[in-house]
């Protein structure tokens, strides 16, 4: 093979300038978007070329056709691709035609989305939540969700589809190459200049005549003024009575007069009210006076009370702890229904808050009071058990609505309170001593072993260090158990109160039924508390013995009452020895 080395000659110099000017012209970048020209047409396939590529790039007719360039698939028709690889590993140029498009639509949307500017675009299908919208100049598509396509509900929207119109850009993901569009956001802007215009119109402190109700919600009821302006009047304006939904006051259609109280002209929103046509009822609280009684109508049943009304308008709580003097927690709901006239008395009237308390209670006798008059403290009642818990019995006295308390320490003098308790059940009667009445805290305590004599008063004719013969019932670890002969309460001595000598004071030393003496070593009538002592006994016995023996005549009897006068004699016969 001849190898031409000579470059210097007009030939080769011009074949240089030749292929610089032409490879100056395109330069082939992967990821750049180019213009190709289609030169040959099969039935799956379209060829293109491309200045500055060694072969032709292929596209699939059906890609073409799904992106609407069905009549651009002739010879001779540029397309713009997406050059993504210059060669892949079986040396073929890879484009894309729709990822071209993509891109491009994707710099139109970004561009209109920052200037603010809308779009033209049609809807082309509906999928959930919304429509696919198609961006005509690109082919891109977008979403439009159900609550952007119109700014009233729409049940068919059949005469919007495939029609070209302007939408909004509201959002749009870079990440995800997502856009959001609005068709509401264009009518509303053409809505807003005139809305804003029609609001200019309004002030607080007019009159509307003739308003008509459109529709509730669960926070007031819009009305229609002249065809041109819907304006809400709020659940707490509609009356100055209770109100829970607007159709308990309104009807669809009806017409009425509103006062405007509020306009905002950046949410282009007016504000009116229906109450503040008429004269406030707080006005006539004048006419009310504390603690009197007055007919008041239920309007509102609620778990903590009732909504009541002295007069249309002019509303008042009554809470459940005014119904009933006894039951607390008490429901309204099953002392009244909703329209019944009850009598109350007001017990609060706040007219900086506005506010009204009234009591149902006051009204009745207070079943307390009546007690306290019929039966003082220290008087016997008799009552029946109708309740009963670990501690206590609670009776019925006189049919009056009271449960009187009664402890189980009230119940006996003589076994213990728990035990005594387990002898009764509900529908006892009982002849009972009133023992207390507190009626601010309602509660009345009375007791069953008040009615009875009590065996602690054996002890009225003792005293202390008194000797008393005992019978012993019982003995353990503790002590022994007994019971002065005489009484009938049982006492514990104490195994420390049973002998001087420790060694004797065994429990264990006494079988039960011994007749022994023992001394009274404490005694409170006011505890209902007596302390008994065998040791105590002894002591006094003891110095009571030396007491009366111990003068020298009488020491003589005693066999060691000698025996100081020896040790002296040895201690003097030991000194003269020494």
């Amino acid at each position: 093979m001849e190898i031409y080395k000579d470059l210097s000659n007009p030939e080769s110099k011009e074949f240089e300038k030749l292929l610089n000017s032409q490879l100056s012209k395109t330069k082939i970048e992967e990821g750049k978007i180019v213009e190709g020209k289609i030169n040959k047409i099969t039935d799956k396939f379209v060829f293109l070329f491309i200045e500055g590529l060694k072969s032709e790039p292929v596209l699939d007719i059906n890609e073409l056709k799904s992106m609407g360039l069905k009549e651009k698939i002739q010879i001779g028709e540029k397309i713009s691709v997406l050059l993504e690889r210059i060669e892949d590993k079986n040396g073929e140029v890879l484009v894309s035609a729709s990822k071209a498009q993509k891109i491009q639509g994707w710099d139109k949307l970004v561009e209109a989305y920052e200037k603010n500017e809308p779009i033209m675009g049609k809807i082309t299908s509906k999928c959930k939540g919304g429509c696919i919208v198609e961006h005509i100049e690109t082919g891109s598509l977008m979403f439009l969700p159900g609550s952007q396509i119109s700014d009233k509900p729409l049940k068919d929207i059949s005469h919007l589809m495939h029609e070209p119109q302007k939408f909004a850009l509201i959002k749009l993901d870079k990440v995800r190459g997502n856009a959001c569009v609005s068709r509401r956001e264009i009518i509303s802007s053409f809505k807003k200049e005139d809305k804003a215009k029609i609001i200019e119109k309004y002030k607080v402190g007019d009159i509307i005549k003739g308003a008509e109700v459109k529709g509730y919600s669960s926070f007031g009821c819009f009305f229609n003024v002249n065809g041109e302006l819907d304006v809400l009047v709020h659940l707490q304006e509609i009356s100055y009575s209770r109100v829970n939904h607007p159709d308990e006051v309104f009807n669809i259609g009806e017409k009425h007069d509103l006062l405007v109280i509020s306009v905002d002209k950046d949410k282009l929103q007016v504000g009116c009210s229906v109450k503040q046509l008429s004269e406030d009822p707080f006005e006539h609280i004048s006419n009310y006076e504390l603690n009197k009684t007055y007919k008041v109508k239920v309007v509102k049943i609620m778990d903590f009370g009732a909504f009541c009304e002295l007069e249309p308008g002019l509303s008042t709580l009554l809470h459940s702890s005014e119904l009933s003097w006894t039951k607390k927690n008490i429901s309204a709901k099953k002392m009244f229904k909703v329209g019944d006239e009850i009598d109350c008395v007001i017990t609060e009237i706040d007219k900086e808050k506005r506010r009204v308390a009234i009591s149902h209670r006051l009204t009745l006798e207070n079943p307390f009071n009546t007690f306290e008059k019929k039966y003082p403290v220290g008087s016997e009642v008799e009552g029946e058990v109708v309740n009963k818990n670990e501690y206590s019995l609670f009776l019925k006295v006189d049919n009056l609505d009271i449960d009187a308390f009664l402890h189980c320490n009230d119940l006996t003098y003589l076994n213990k309170g728990e035990e005594e308790l387990t002898k009764y059940k509900k529908g006892d009667k009982l002849k009972v001593k009133v023992l207390e009445i507190k009626i601010p805290e309602q509660k009345i305590r009375v007791g069953l072993r008040q009615t009875q004599p009590d065996p602690f008063d054996w002890f009225k004719d003792k005293k202390i260090k008194q000797t008393i013969t005992v019978k012993i019932i019982s003995s353990d670890a503790k002590g022994l158990v007994v019971r002065p002969e005489g009484c009938e309460m049982d006492f514990l001595i104490k195994k420390s109160q049973i002998a001087i000598n420790t060694a004797d004071a065994r429990p264990n030393r006494f079988t039960g039924g011994e007749r022994i003496d023992c001394a009274i070593a404490e005694l409170d009538f006011n505890k209902r508390k007596a302390s008994l002592s065998i040791k105590l006994l002894e002591e006094l016995q003891n110095k009571e013995a030396v007491t009366k023996f111990s003068s020298p005549l009488s020491g003589k009897n005693l066999p060691f009452s000698s025996l100081s006068e020896e040790l002296e004699k040895k201690e003097k016969v030991k000194k003269k020895d020494d």
